[in-house]
């Protein structure tokens, strides 16, 4: 029996019924969205139509920045150390170029030493940001600018202008103390944020020059300025089809600062440094004010603006004079016999009688350690030591103030410093003490006296800078004040502290008048060290000085002289004048010059000393004073007439008959306390 299939059908109501339920959620549903849509559309066109207004403005136009001109640096007298000028460059826009390589291959034809930074040029690109300008090169002559103009159009993201290139007109007179500019590097940026800050914007874009030495960098954030930028409408893919001057923001320039340095001292310094590897430092000794700071051999700042080559970079690293170190600050060396002032201030300070002499033979032993002096110089008190810069004399009474003293009395002079110039990189030097005795060689932590009397003599491990030998030298100087150097006059038309604005000395004006008496001994006396080489020839002004030579190595047993520049004696000179009325200090270090303090050194102090004294209204005119009248007419005493015999000359009483000396059983003593 088969069976068919049974079909049931559902009620017509019922399907009915289904149909209306589904049509009306559906339905419901369109309302909703169609509801919601015009509710969106209504708040974006009416409620937030501003705001988006305002977003698609932003879209369409870009800011990009515009590096502010660097702020001037100026010398005392106005005179522009380091300025901006104008510059033709050539810019890569990465985004713009179809085919970099390409770009470069064609730009190389027109700009051949661009081939030679192809790989820099390369790396610079990739790291800029989107649509960055990245310079590929500076400088161009107008030949040059006007080809590159020329083939613009087959140059797809080659763009020409003109910007402002930093500019160190006076080259390497300028370069230690001023310092350079150079391209900001990822160290830069780490520093930054290492000290807690965020790195401003401009310092991202390629074209930007940060400060990298000397004041440049002390004051970089004073100099930078604030960034302007340029309003440029862009399209949909970034690319600049115009600038809208109105919405563009001008830069602001960096802030101005003026140093105490006189342009034509700094250049004469330099000059009269000539090949030597040196120092020279100027100052005013009445308000510290620095008036010269150069170091030799010196380099040209403007290579660094846009890049040194590294054969020229690695040349001046290379070189056994070091021109890329500030000597002026972070040189140090011994102060050889300049530190004999400072040695005997302390003496005084100990109560040691000046007038006591030391008898120079030529060599004093301490136990057994026979030390030479240049000469032999006789019976000795310390006015003639200093004048003579006698040895033996401070190697007798040095121990009398004891290295401890000899040492506090260097650091009230200025020694074992580093001062607040605005600049870093200062080096302190060296003081030796017993307590660094002690810390240093804990095998023998104990003085012995045979020490003091290297360091008396400025030799040892007594180390210092010019700076130093300047401070010491202007407080000597003054006499009162324990005058602070002073390099920044202003920054932003805001005067700095004056330099005399300082405790008082802590030196009787006796003992300071009787060091003084000995350093106008040395360049004014015809027996003193510098007398041939201090004479100024400036009408009445005279200067006074003190000279050094240190030695830069034990020759023990062997040759002292010797013809390797390196294994050369230093030569150093201090000076102040006029003595009368004291205005300016200097001091000079030659650095392996071979010499003498008074061969090397003082001609050089000489000749920097007159070119600011004659710099100096109230010293010119003293200088060009014409002579007193010489007397006219007939004689106004009585007691010659006519005709008559002129007086006999007065003739000097003879010295009196020396005393008999008994006949010496033991060797002549090298110091005699008789005031005579």
């Amino acid at each position: 029996m088969s069976s068919e299939p049974s079909i049931f059908f559902a009620d017509a109501n019922e399907r009915q019924g289904s149909f209306l339920r589904r049509t009306f959620v559906v339905g419901g549903l369109t309302v909703l969205g169609v509801t919601a849509l015009v509710g969106r559309l209504g708040q974006l066109q009416v409620v937030q139509a501003q705001e988006y207004a305002t977003l698609a403005t932003q879209n369409q136009f870009n800011f990009r920045l515009v590096p502010p001109p660097r702020g001037l640096i100026k010398d005392r007298n106005g005179v522009v150390v380091a300025g901006n000028r104008p510059s033709f460059r050539v810019l890569i826009v990465r985004d713009e170029t179809k085919d970099l390589d390409q770009t470069l291959d064609l730009l190389g034809r027109l700009l051949p030493d661009t081939m030679e930074r192809r790989r820099a040029i390369i790396r610079d690109v990739n790291a800029a940001r989107k649509f960055m300008p990245v310079p590929v090169k500076s400088d161009l002559s107008w030949e040059e600018f006007a080809k590159v103009n020329q083939y613009a159009n087959e140059l797809p993201g080659v763009m020409v202008d003109m910007n402002e290139a930093r500019y160190y007109p006076f080259g390497g007179a300028f370069a230690h103390v001023v310092g350079y500019v150079a391209k900001v590097s990822d160290r830069d940026v780490k520093a930054i944020r290492d000290a807690g800050k965020d790195p401003p914007e401009m310092l991202f874009n390629p074209a930007f020059r940060i400060g990298k030495q000397g004041i440049e960098k002390a004051l970089d954030e004073d100099l930078r300025g604030v960034a302007g930028g340029n309003r440029v409408e862009v399209d949909a893919r970034g690319r600049v089809v115009a600038e809208d001057v109105g919405g563009s923001r001008p830069a602001v320039p960096g802030a101005e600062v003026v140093l105490t340095l006189d342009a034509d001292v700094q250049n004469r310094a330099l000059e009269v440094m000539g090949d030597e590897s040196g120092s020279c430092v100027v100052m005013d000794v009445r308000n510290g004010d620095i008036l010269c700071m150069v170091s030799s051999p010196s380099f040209d700042p403007n290579l660094f603006v846009s890049g040194v080559p590294t054969r020229i970079y690695r040349a001046l690293a290379d070189y056994e004079r070091k021109p890329l170190l500030d000597k002026a600050l972070g040189g140090t060396f011994p102060p050889g016999s300049t530190f004999k002032p400072t040695t005997a201030l302390a003496l005084l300070a100990a109560g040691v009688d000046p007038e006591i002499k030391v008898v120079c033979n030529g060599a004093w032993r301490t136990g057994n350690r026979v030390q030479r002096c240049w000469g032999r110089h006789g019976a000795q008190n310390m006015h003639d030591a200093i004048k003579n810069s006698c040895d033996v004399y401070f190697y007798a009474m040095c121990n009398r103030a004891g290295v401890d003293r000899i040492r506090d009395t260097a650091r009230e002079l200025g020694f074992e410093h580093t001062f607040d110039i605005g600049i870093a990189n200062q080096k302190k030097g060296l003081l030796p003490s017993t307590e660094w005795k002690a810390r240093t060689f804990p095998r023998d932590p104990v003085w012995h006296p045979g020490e003091t009397t290297s360091v008396a003599i400025g030799q040892g491990a007594i180390t210092v800078n010019a700076l130093q030998l300047a401070v010491m030298t202007s407080r000597l100087a003054n006499a009162k004040k324990a005058l602070q150097p002073r390099l920044i006059k202003s920054v932003g038309g805001v005067d700095r502290p004056s330099g005399a604005e300082a405790p008082d000395l802590p030196f009787k004006p006796e003992h300071l008048q009787l060091v003084r008496g000995g350093m106008i001994a040395v360049a004014n006396d015809r027996s003193g060290t510098a007398y041939r080489q201090s004479q100024l020839g400036l009408g009445d002004l005279q200067m006074a000085g003190k000279t050094g030579t240190a030695q830069s190595r034990d020759y023990g047993s062997g040759p002292r002289k010797s013809d390797i520049w390196a294994l050369k004696d230093h030569n150093l000179f201090v000076a102040f004048a006029p003595i009368d009325e004291p205005r300016y200090a200097v001091a000079v270090i030659i650095e392996h010059g071979g010499k003498g303090g008074a061969t090397a050194g003082a001609p050089r102090a000489r000749e920097v000393m007159r070119t600011v004294l004659l710099k100096d209204p109230d010293m010119r005119a003293r200088i060009e004073r014409p002579p007193p009248p010489e007397p006219t007419g007939p004689p106004e005493s009585d007691d010659i007439v006519a005709g008559a015999a002129p007086p006999p000359p007065e003739i000097a009483e003879p010295d009196p008959a020396p005393r008999p000396r008994a006949p010496r059983s033991g060797p002549r003593p090298y110091y005699s306390e008789d005031p005579r």
